[in-house]
């Protein structure tokens, strides 16, 4: 065929557009050189095109070897191949022949060659590469390509520098969906997760159409509400969809499966799944993981089996929600059978670290503990440090102290211990009321400056969040959530309720000075606040950044009982629906 090709330029360029692989492209290649078509610039530039930016697989070392054979490459080819770069596995020589071209005085790069280097700095993190093409953006006068500025904007979104994102938002001249889309993303990007959903509101408020919310403003509104345990907004960004009609995608409904999921509300998220005219396997791996954190283990294993006869194959995440519902609802026979049939290459899908780290705690809950060492000791593959911490969690629960010792020393032989992992080892010294130990860690603890990360609870009403932190005195209404907290902790110690004092880590002289510590926990100044302005038997949803402690979860428990109300809290690791003086975990998280 290629032997009758015309010597037509357009005859030529068809056939390199319509090119399908890469032995064809390589046939075209010996064509150009034999007939010397190699320097014609438009031929060159499709064929180059062709070859660095649509084939796939991408071979980017055949790219540059083509490059270099044009001893005179236009801007054009010169963009093309930092294109190509900035989607390859070594965006920063795009980066680099960025810069070459700028030293080329007789080829001035366009906005299009500083949108392509600043995705090749996005890929690598390159903050100063972005910085230093920033500074040519300003002198070489395109501070008015909205274009060029928004893919500004996505770098130092990447590179968590949303300050400076907003800045270059303010100064695009026209601002379309996209750009508004960048900041949204940089907002949930950097946990500025509040500010999505005021942007999301200010969006959905603007007259100007093109910068009312699209469905991937959707999408990331979804996803913030699922961070918050945002409910409410959550609700309102669903009925948004439902009212522009971009409930058909079937990105947003997986989305908003995920989303009530994990704000606890999994009728609403079956409600949705129910009546998908589409569902893959992102759709039932979001089902089955919904159930598993709001400890519907059963179910979660009925979702499973009924995905199997629709014939659609499970993936890696699903088998992390099946055998994590399996651990939160205490099957332990169901969860090892899972996973043995993973083991045994019945799936095709080998067991991951994820994996394992479900089993470990599947086995640390049932109290096996020993087994789930001796798991980690032969694994096949080296234990990461929160397969450790998991067993660490499950030490600290059964007051293992011993092996809780002998798991920190191998989190700090991988050189990843965190503070959290110290907290674990202080919860289980103190549960067993060993305070030299305590004193000693602490010291320990202070010595390698290992802070503790503060924690914090957040609960929805009407569409605002408010977030407490221990010993809070910054809500404008705290002088009332005070004196409703009082009077909770009298209601409720009538009921029986006894504060935990193993919760309080600092070794105080008396049962008082504990007891007034643990008092003015997060979730509970949440809590007392939802039930000072929700009417009576109102769901409350309190939304955590760590686990909870023992003497909150009871609390939760006697104000579920003696108030009548649901209390749901997500921590951070699963959720707890509190229901007359009970909790879903089964007093084990």
């Amino acid at each position: 065929m290629l032997k009758s090709i015309s010597s037509s330029d357009d005859h030529l360029i068809s056939l390199i557009v319509s090119s399908t692989g890469k032995l064809h492209l390589r046939q075209i290649h010996a064509v150009l050189l034999r007939t010397s078509l190699i320097r014609n610039s438009d031929v060159f530039h499709h064929f180059l095109s062709r070859l660095s930016l649509s084939l796939i697989p991408r071979d980017i070392n055949y790219s540059c070897r083509v490059f270099s054979q044009r001893s005179n490459p236009t801007l054009s080819h010169s963009n093309t191949m930092i294109r190509a770069f900035s989607l390859s596995k070594n965006p920063i020589e795009g980066f680099r022949l960025f810069r070459a071209l700028r030293r080329n005085s007789s080829l001035p790069p366009n906005p299009l060659s500083s949108s392509f280097a600043l995705k090749c700095c996005i890929k690598s993190g390159d903050l100063l590469g972005g910085l230093q093409i920033h500074g040519k953006i300003y002198s070489d006068g395109f501070l008015s390509d909205s274009l060029l500025l928004t893919t500004l904007m996505d770098l130092y979104s990447a590179c968590e520098n949303s300050n400076d994102a907003c800045k270059v938002f303010d100064e695009i001249p026209q601002r379309d969906i996209v750009s508004w889309n960048v900041l949204v993303s940089c907002y949930l990007r950097n946990k500025r997760t509040r500010d999505v959903l005021v942007l999301f509101d200010k969006m959905k408020n603007e007259v100007d159409d093109c910068v009312k919310p699209d469905g991937v403003t959707c999408l990331l509104a979804l996803q913030a509400c699922a961070n918050l345990g945002a409910l409410d907004f959550g609700k309102q960004v669903h009925a948004f969809i439902d009212e522009n009609r971009f409930g058909n995608a079937l990105n947003l409904s997986n989305t908003l499966v995920s989303m009530y999921s994990r704000c606890g509300s999994m009728d609403k998220a079956y409600e949705v799944f129910n009546r998908m005219d589409e569902r893959n396997v992102v759709s039932w791996t979001a089902m089955i993981s919904g159930l598993a954190i709001n400890g519907f283990g059963k179910e979660a294993i009925e979702a499973f089996n009924e995905m199997l006869k629709f014939g659609i194959s499970p993936e890696e995440q699903t088998f992390t929600g099946l055998l994590s519902a399996c651990s939160h609802s205490r099957l332990v026979d169901e969860g090892m059978m899972f996973f043995d049939r993973m083991r045994s290459g019945e799936f095709k899908i080998k067991p991951n670290l994820h994996h394992y780290g479900c089993i470990v705690d599947l086995l640390g809950r049932a109290r096996q503990l020993d087994k789930a060492y001796s798991l980690i000791k032969s694994m096949e593959m080296k234990p990461d440090s929160t397969i450790w911490r998991t067993l660490l969690g499950a030490c600290r629960v059964h007051g293992y102290v011993e092996l809780g010792e002998r798991v920190i020393s191998h989190i700090i032989e991988l050189k990843a211990e965190e503070a959290g992992d110290y907290v674990l080892l202080l919860n289980t010294y103190s549960s067993v009321g060993k305070w030299e130990k305590v004193t000693e860690l602490r010291s320990l603890m202070k010595e390698k400056r290992i802070q503790t990360k503060p924690g914090w609870s957040a609960i929805e009403l009407q569409g605002t969040v408010h977030e407490f932190i221990v010993d809070d005195v910054s809500h404008p209404r705290m002088e009332e959530i005070y004196k409703k907290l009082a009077e909770i902790n009298q209601q409720l110690k009538i009921a029986g309720y006894v504060v935990e004092f193993t919760s309080e880590l600092h070794n105080l002289d008396s049962e008082e000075e504990k007891g007034h510590a643990l008092t003015y926990h997060s979730e509970k100044l949440a809590i007392a606040f939802g039930i000072l302005v929700t009417p009576p038997g109102t769901t409350i949803r309190v939304t955590k950044n760590l686990r909870t402690c023992v003497d909150c979860h009871n609390f939760a428990k006697f104000v579920s009982d003696v108030y009548d109300r649901v209390v749901i809290v997500r921590d951070r690791s699963r959720f707890h629906h509190f229901e007359n003086g009970s909790c879903s975990c089964n007093d084990f998280w």
